[in-house]
């Protein structure tokens, strides 16, 4: 049992591991640290399942440092505890060029970070998803191999950003009892005192959302421990705001917005050694405390084994298919079912929507892919999102199903399908209109920086949505996306083009990919039967021409058909020109120089796109032509605004004349 004063100075070797890092830095947050570290104390040594022999364990329990500002944090339980990636040397490298010890924790960077944090509000967000993800394998797999808790530390800021509201309300409707939030509630941010911005009761918000809620001393470790073991009974998510007091044991800095985002300084931090009786010289540990802290980190390795025991208890086939699913690989069989459609497809050349050729192909997918989860963000009968085989997923009817009904809360569904994708197990897509991805755009970032398969179904991708008006006919947004590193933007121009792109989706396991879907229907173009993906290869001649090439059409999407369109007329008056489609630019770009120039070719070329100019100048050259958009839209049927804005086979044709 540990005592006051054991727990004390473990609790001080965080915080002057801490302060001292970022003096030595120049640059970072103390204050953070020092104030929470006696509830991480608590955390780490009486509730964290976790073994850091063994960081990747399934079954641990999830820390989320949504106040990421407070990284030090993190590292020094890492470093304490005895994650081999987080030695000594990376503690006195924080902030410093290739060290693990990043200014805000970074996924990838080292063992025992579950989550890049620091855009305040997505880690608290991102929990949600780990959450969910637990309890999602834990109705298919049961608590003797799945049964862990996500905890949070999230700060004002965290609860101030707006995606904060739709994590608590999602969590609170989902009923996801395996959820702590520790409130680090020290009425600081970096202006000053939270009250110059905010007069909100977290509480009472927390509590309205179906939250259990405490309020506690945070300094106190009784009270700590209590509040923790009572938030674990919940049958809700738990909130715990813990009083603290930012930059705590600086004397006169402790409690004030000078020990947020700088330095103590060497006078501060010396008065802070005093005031703590904490003698030990930057970057070192007594020994009574380091063997506490190793013992606190050895703990976990019971339950590991334990666990170990269970697992292969389990019978062969279900063992088997958790380690794929924890693994990311794809069943072996999904591929044989996927070409079939595709063969079905390109026989019965139906004319539909992208949109309800996702939907189409979803059938197939979730049928040979049990981990795929679904979802929109209230527009499922509009994204085609839902299959037959999804039962919904709902805290009253169980988590056994693969299909999440999020609500209007775009950014928090994101942020949620993140989480799902780094808890394992599952493989997350979820829809909205395209022109809605500003809504998700910080989330749909983290899952680029973090190489996560996280599939985002955009419809209603162009001024083709029509009557609904500017407000939700996307323009710049595809070029916006592209612009993202890391991110595979696909805009299909057929049925054949959208189930390889979700083929390209699920494969791609390096980054999440955006799908823009069209609402209007479009015809098959891709009448013959290819087993390899077109895709794959982001552009190719999808209607070559005879004898030599004149013009090149470059067409993406719905414009696709309005390039063949063209190319007809062109024939007929004589002029051999060739239609590339380009659903990709990011895997076009990949492709070896040769084939890009193939594809290409060295005739002049045109492009035409239902949004935004910028960027097309990278495919046509100097010499080239881009029909499309330059402002926004307006409110009227599709054709005719096509017609009005000029995005027509007339207007290639002419512009194709013109270069020829």
């Amino acid at each position: 049992m540990t005592t006051q004063t054991e727990h004390n100075r473990m609790a001080n070797a965080i915080r002057f591991l801490s302060a001292d890092a970022v003096e030595k830095a120049k640059s970072g947050h103390p204050g953070m640290p020092m104030g929470m570290a006696d509830v991480a104390t608590v955390l780490y040594t009486k509730f964290l399942k976790f073994d850091p022999k063994h960081p990747n364990w399934p079954d641990r329990d999830r820390f989320i440092l949504s106040a990421g500002h407070g990284s030090m944090l993190l590292y020094s339980l890492l470093h304490l505890t005895g994650y081999e990636d987080f030695d000594i040397d990376q503690i006195k490298n924080f902030r410093q060029m290739g060290s693990r010890t990043a200014g805000h924790p970074e996924f990838g960077h080292g063992e025992g970070i579950e989550t890049t944090t620091g855009p305040l509000g997505q880690g608290i967000a991102t929990s949600v998803g780990f959450a969910l993800g637990e309890r999602i394998m834990n109705a298919r797999y049961g608590n003797d191999v799945v049964d862990h808790f996500t905890y949070v530390i999230a700060g004002d800021g965290c609860l101030m950003e707006g995606i904060s509201q739709e994590a608590i309300s999602m969590a609170g409707h989902m009923k996801l009892s395996k959820l702590i939030v520790l409130f680090d509630d020290n009425g600081i941010s970096i202006d000053g005192p939270t009250s110059l911005s905010t007069s909100e009761d977290h509480t009472k918000r927390f509590e309205a959302a179906g939250w259990d809620v405490q309020s506690i001393d945070g300094h106190n470790p009784a009270a700590i421990e209590a509040a923790i073991a009572k938030a674990k009974t919940t049958n809700t998510p738990s909130m715990i705001a813990c009083k603290t007091e930012i930059g705590f044991g600086a004397p006169t800095k402790g409690g004030t917005s000078a020990t947020h985002g700088s330095p103590l300084g060497a006078e501060e931090l010396a008065g802070a050694r005093k005031k703590l009786g904490w003698t030990s010289e930057p970057f070192e540990i007594p020994a009574d405390v380091r063997d506490a802290w190793t013992a606190a980190g050895a703990r976990g390795a019971d339950d590991f084994n334990a666990w170990g025991g269970r697992f292969e208890g389990l019978d062969a086939a279900l063992k088997d298919e958790f380690e794929r699913r924890i693994e990311g690989k794809l069943p072996e069989n999904w591929i044989e079912a996927f070409n079939d459609y595709k063969k079905q497809i390109t026989a019965d050349q139906p004319k539909v929507a992208t949109r309800k050729a996702s939907e189409n192909v979803l059938e197939v997918l979730t049928k040979a892919i049990p981990e795929m989860i679904g979802g929109s963000a209230d527009l499922t009968g509009s994204n085609n999102t839902k299959t037959s085989v999804q039962a919904p997923i709902t805290a009253d009817g169980g988590y056994e199903g693969g299909y999440i009904y999020y609500g209007i809360r775009e950014h928090g569904m994101a942020a949620a399908m993140n989480g799902l994708a780094l808890h394992g197990g599952v493989l997350p897509y979820g829809g909205t209109f395209l022109v809605f991805t500003d809504y998700c755009r910080p989330a749909i970032r983290l899952s680029a920086l973090m190489n996560q398969r996280v599939v985002y179904v955009m419809t209603h991708d162009s001024i083709g949505l029509g009557e609904d008006g500017p407000t939700h006919q996307p323009v710049e947004h595809v070029a916006s996306l592209r612009a993202m590193p890391n991110v595979t933007v696909i805009r299909p121009g057929d049925a054949v083009e959208t189930a390889e792109a979700w083929a390209m989706a699920i494969t791609n396991e390096t980054g999440p990919t955006v799908l823009a879907l069209t609402r209007q229907n479009l015809p098959t173009l891709r009448t013959e039967y290819r087993e390899d993906n077109l895709v794959a290869r982001g552009g190719y001649v999808i209607s070559d021409c005879e004898g030599d090439r004149q013009v090149t059409l470059i067409a993406t999407g719905s414009e696709v058909e309005i390039a063949v369109d063209a190319q007809a007329k062109l024939k007929a008056d004589g002029i051999n020109a060739v239609v590339v489609s380009l659903p990709s630019w990011e895997l076009f770009d990949a492709q070896s120089p040769e084939y890009r120039k193939d594809v290409l070719g060295s005739a002049p070329r045109v492009a035409i796109e239902a949004l935004s100019v910028f960027g097309w100048e990278k495919y046509v050259g100097d010499t080239g032509k881009v029909i499309g958009m330059h402002g926004f839209g307006a409110s009227a049927p599709a054709p005719v605004l096509y017609e009005h804005f000029g995005i027509t086979a007339e207007a290639l044709v002419k512009a194709a004349k013109e270069l020829v």
